[in-house]
């Protein structure tokens, strides 16, 4: 069935057929409807089975505005997808994708991001495939099936030092005897937060003053879509009662969005790094504070327990990428 809407002086037509669909746009509105009437039938009539004269592009483009709504990743996704349709594989026609078209993708992108990079693009693309031949019809096979992925990178084992975190502290301008009434001050306690409580930046950010209790704080909505409780230290406790006079009367106990927390800390890190002796800062990523905080409170909780704060239902995720203990903490236990 056709849809035609006038914009501005020009008629565009909006066509979807058997799982197919097409767009155009017209000088005039008898135009439009001859290309639909025309398209229509064509494409009522195709062999069964045939893939559609598109480019893997419109392919890309539907998926954006069908699936990727659907997802709690938007924004992250729709950047992916728009940078993959500025590609030469993204012109590549349907008909002619084929393993080999994408193997050559891959190799050029490991020339500039990293394995774990294309490892998440290729799992995006494997299942945009996957959706377009169940659920489209417009591709027999999925041609990702058979693409070798590169080898998963080494996890990150990287946590701050207590140099670095007094550091941090000092150029953002938090102290544990002030409220912190600047939003730089705000993400330093966050910082310092996420090193007692393993939460996320996104969680930090998201959580609000109903959310909090005497001894712990309500995660309604996380990474994986389930709730979570997590437990307060003294110093998690002490943190939030320093803020209530700041942001008690918002919604959210940091008043910090994700997109400002990021600026923020990317801003503290990079002058230290400039300006000061602690050259390696650099490559310290505010995700490390939650490899930092497992560590700390493996020494007083087990495998499971750790779980259950952290969030991970994957046993084998936290033991090899967030559990980070140096060796001098492992002779510390047996000393």
């Amino acid at each position: 069935m056709a849809t035609f809407r006038k914009r501005g002086a020009r008629w565009r037509v909006e066509l979807f057929v058997q799982g197919q669909r097409r767009s155009a746009t017209f000088a005039t509105k008898r135009e439009a409807q001859a290309w639909a009437a025309h398209e229509e039938s064509r494409l009522r009539n195709a062999e069964p089975g045939a893939v559609p004269n598109l480019r893997f592009r419109e392919l890309l483009e539907r998926y954006l505005d069908t699936v990727t709504p659907t997802k709690r990743s938007l924004k992250r996704e729709t950047n992916m997808i728009r940078q993959m349709c500025r590609t030469t594989l993204a012109d590549t026609p349907l008909c002619e994708l084929d393993p080999a078209c994408f193997a050559q993708w891959r190799d050029e992108r490991l020339k500039t991001v990293s394995a774990g990079t294309v490892i998440r693009e290729m799992v995006l693309l494997s299942h945009a495939c996957t959706i377009a031949r169940k659920e489209w019809g417009w591709l027999n096979t999925n041609p990702m099936a058979d693409v070798r992925r590169p080898a998963s990178p080494q996890a990150r084992t990287r946590r701050p030092t207590g140099e670095e975190i007094e550091a941090l502290l000092f150029t953002m301008g938090y102290s544990p005897d002030r409220a912190p009434e600047t939003a730089m001050a705000r993400v330093g306690a966050a910082f310092l937060f996420a090193c007692e409580t393993a939460m996320r930046a996104g969680e930090i950010c998201a959580l609000q003053w109903d959310g909090v209790h005497e001894r712990h704080v309500h995660l309604p909505l996380t990474k994986n879509g389930h709730p979570r409780d997590v437990p307060l230290s003294t110093q998690a406790r002490r943190i939030i009662e320093q803020l209530r006079p700041v942001t008690g009367e918002h919604a959210h106990v940091f008043d910090l969005t994700s997109a400002l927390l990021d600026a923020l800390f990317r801003k503290a890190r990079d002058r230290l790094a400039v300006d000061g002796p602690l050259q390696d800062i650099r490559s310290l990523h505010f995700h490390d504070t939650r490899r930092e905080a497992l560590t700390r409170l493996s020494k007083v909780f087990n495998v499971m327990e750790l779980a259950r704060i952290s969030g991970h239902r994957d046993l084998r995720i936290l033991q090899n990428v967030y559990y980070a203990p140096k060796v001098e903490d492992l002779a510390d236990k047996l000393a």
